[in-house]
């Protein structure tokens, strides 16, 4: 049988502590940094995420996998919220932040550019929508974004 990855036990264990507090699971990593590991967990909550939250589910994964035991190497435990300007990952936050500012990384030049800023339009047929300055239209696949984020834009309000 093939060995599950630690994210996705930790999803598993998360999911359903969850799944009735209306927080939202964005996004699970495992990293090595220098010489320490890194467990990540980024959290958000439509009313805003608070510290009690991070610290409740903190609490909670601390313990199930102290006792479920996955992870033999030693690593830190970090709870909290993506931030302001949290990475779109999934379609519905294509949707959510239509409207926003947002920061395309692209994995190779588009028309001599690594970098894409603009307001998110959203997504259609598998493109991410962005229009720039100017009202130029950009259109990029998502395999072609290595990330793209929102934008802090004190003229939106944010």
């Amino acid at each position: 049988m093939k060995r599950k990855r630690v994210v996705d036990i930790v999803k598993e264990i998360v999911l359903p502590f969850i799944k009735d507090k209306d927080i939202e699971l964005v996004e699970v990593e495992f990293v090595k940094e220098g010489e320490h590991r890194y467990l990540r967990v980024y959290l958000d909550k439509e009313s805003g995420l608070s510290l009690d939250d991070c610290q409740e589910v903190s609490e909670y994964l601390s313990g199930a996998l102290d006792k479920l035991d996955p992870i033999k190497e030693n690593y830190f435990l970090e709870v909290s919220s993506p931030g302001i300007e949290r990475p779109l990952k999934k379609d519905k936050d294509f949707v959510k932040y239509k409207g926003r500012f947002v920061e395309a990384r692209l994995y190779h030049p588009l028309n001599g550019e690594k970098i894409i800023k603009g307001k998110l339009l959203g997504l259609k047929d598998g493109k991410i929508i962005i229009e720039r300055q100017g009202k130029a239209i950009v259109e990029i696949t998502r395999d072609k974004v290595a990330l793209i984020k929102l934008l802090m834009n004190f003229d939106q309000g944010v």
